[in-house]
């Protein structure tokens, strides 16, 4: 038995004991949403003692991150509309935007930042003679905005090629040349919809998920966003032909995103999972869903109790003293560029996407005459494979699961390099499992050193998915696996064919596989991990059965090895403040690590090895 409680502190922000539901007035939700907003803007304005030259930190965090200023500026703009002023904290919102586009133009500000100096600006009226932050700038300060608007700062016009970005990034530079052209910024029609074009190649070719890394496989929160910000311009721009051809998407991925949602506001669970942004994402999605009602997956007061949900988390994810959300708390993981630099960005960005998403979402509200709806929204049960693409050669998609308060997803994708940690096809969500941030590491799928020093996985995309009708089982099979680490996209044929077929019988999810390899392969070593979001576990044996039961707050995962064609050596590891500890919404204190060293597999004889996760 290995005790680790008094180690790690309990993971509450992952599972929290069920409330019963209560109803929450709409009045009540502004009130305390303008209220937050108006304290801890005019904190952060207030920080700012002069821009020429501008702070190196903010609130004691640092400014010097990509899109830092220019996400300030939106947030600036957004919040002049929203509460009709023209200043706070005693400082001129318009002259202080205009400062800050001229410091992100020096700091050769791009994509984000661009976009939302472009909202910024059209956040003061769409008639540039009356605009007070343009009527504020000199001609030499105009000029130096119209540049910063230039999406050809990231988009090549004659190539019809991004500069070295993923696909989503289309929808950027779709969104800042439609905001150009309603201001009268650019007057260049034929660039708009050259770029439109462009940027909705993917939807107008048919894809109802958008590839962010074609054609690799790499699907994640960022297709819905793509969507989104597609649409959006588009209709800016009066391109119905578009809009058309990105809705029968936009229907498809937000029934999915319902089906994937917690009961806290959390989205995907997978891929470039950020924490806080995917509780911003909901937010900003259910403003969507309000004002484009032909893709509601749920009704308004539902979507209304999703959206409570996710500023609930972001406002108990704020900490009042230092002003800024929790982004580098202990156990939470980031992405690699997610750097300190960029932790006032990230409040910043969090002030904007709340004030436009609430501001818009109140008034459907107010419109559709809901004036209360439940504290928690109620999700039914669904089981079911969801395709993003199965004509390529490799397919792709994800299994979701919702069974009472069961819920997980599988997802079948490609991540930034060869079996990244938050793209494998792992469980995520199922009760006391959780995966590290972007780490090269067996999260429920194996690891094989092979002799000639590679190791390979079974995993990003599968050569085949066999779902099953009810849904309550998916079977896979790799032959084209991928070497770990490698870049993404880049298969090998080992002579090896794994296929896995996972199994959901009442609160007991199976994993079996059989690997059957066509020619003798030695392996020096499989190993498997379990990252676990509990800090707790215990070893216990029944008539030579091993379980493994990890626990914390009162809630449990067992974990047994059903069979096993190999002997198994079975640990736990207490990860600490690492990075294999770190989860995208907090810790993962300890795993459990399977492995087996220097066996054969024998040519056409296939080798079987079951593993069990039960919750209760």
């Amino acid at each position: 038995m290995i005790l680790c409680g008094l180690l790690f502190p309990s993971c509450s922000l992952f599972a929290q004991t069920p409330v019963a539901s209560t109803q929450i007035e709409g009045s009540d939700l502004d009130r305390q949403v303008r209220s937050f907003l108006q304290t801890e803007v005019a904190a952060h304005v207030a920080d700012i003692k002069t821009l020429d030259p501008p702070p190196e930190r903010v609130v004691g965090a640092l400014t010097t991150g990509e899109f830092s200023w220019g996400s300030f500026m939106r947030t600036l703009g957004a919040y002049s509309r929203c509460f009709e002023t023209k200043t706070i904290a005693g400082h001129d919102i318009p002259e202080m935007i205009g400062k800050m586009a001229r410091i992100e133009l020096s700091h050769g500000g791009k994509t984000w930042a661009q976009l939302y100096a472009a909202m910024a600006l059209q956040s003061f009226g769409t008639d540039l003679n009356r605009n007070a932050l343009w009527q504020s700038m000199t001609s030499e300060e105009r000029e130096a905005y119209r540049e910063l608007l230039n999406p050809g700062r990231f988009y090549d016009q004659k190539t019809h090629t991004l500069i070295h970005l993923p696909e989503n990034y289309f929808g950027v530079a779709a969104r800042i040349a439609a905001i150009d052209y309603q201001l009268g910024v650019t007057k260049d029609r034929a660039a708009l919809d050259d770029l439109l074009n462009r940027a909705a190649k993917q939807f107008t070719d048919g894809a109802l998920f958008a590839d962010d890394a074609l054609p690799t496989g790499r699907y994640d929160r960022y297709s819905n966003e793509y969507a989104r910000a597609i649409y959006d311009a588009a209709e800016l721009a009066g391109r119905q032909d578009i809009m058309k051809a990105v809705a029968p998407s936009l229907k498809e991925q937000m029934k999915l995103w319902w089906d994937l949602l917690s009961v806290d506001g959390y989205g995907y669970s997978w891929g470039r999972s950020l924490g806080a942004i995917s509780y911003m994402d909901t937010m900003e999605i259910a403003a969507f869903l309000g004002v484009h009602s032909e893709f509601r997956p749920a009704p308004l007061s539902q979507l209304a109790a999703v959206y409570f949900a996710a500023w609930s988390w972001l406002q108990n994810d704020f900490n009042g003293q230092t002003h800024l959300l929790s982004v580098f708390a202990f156990g939470r993981g980031d992405y690699g560029y997610i750097t300190k630099e960029r932790e006032w960005q990230q409040t910043a960005t969090f002030f904007g996407k709340v004030i436009a998403a609430h501001e818009i979402f109140m008034e459907v509200l107010a419109k559709e005459g809901v004036r209360s709806f439940p504290s928690r929204p109620k999700f039914s049960d669904v089981a079911r494979f969801q395709y993003f693409r199965n004509d390529s050669g490799r397919e792709f998609g994800v299994w979701v699961v919702r069974q009472g308060d069961l819920h997980f997803a599988v997802p079948f994708v490609t991540g930034p390099k060869a079996a990244t940690s938050d793209y494998q096809p792992a469980p995520d969500g199922f009760t006391g499992i959780g995966v590290p941030v972007e780490k090269i590491y067996p999260c429920l799928v194996p690891f094989l050193e092979l002799e000639d020093g590679r190791t390979i996985a079974a995993a990003d995309g599968t050569d085949e998915i066999k779902p099953s009708s009810d849904g309550k089982n998916v079977t896979s099979v790799w032959r084209r696996w991928v070497v770990v680490g490698a870049n993404a996209g880049v298969l090998v044929d080992p002579g090896l064919v794994s296929e896995v077929k996972w199994t959901l019988e009442g609160n007991t999810l199976r994993r079996k596989e059989s690997l059957t390899a066509s020619k003798s392969l030695s392996v020096r070593r499989l190993w498997l991990t379990i990252p676990s979001r509990y800090d707790h576990v215990e070893t216990s044996y029944l008539e030579g059965a091993r379980t493994d039961r990890l626990s914390s707050d009162g809630k449990t995962l067992a974990v047994q090895v059903k069979e096993s064609s190999w002997p198994l050596e079975i640990s736990a590891y207490a990860t600490g403040n690492t990075r294999l500890g770190r989860g995208d919404r907090g810790a993962l204190p300890l795993h459990l690590l399977i492995q087996t060293k220097s066996f054969t597999l024998m040519p056409g004889i296939s080798a079987q090895w079951e593993i069990s996760l039960s919750a209760y």
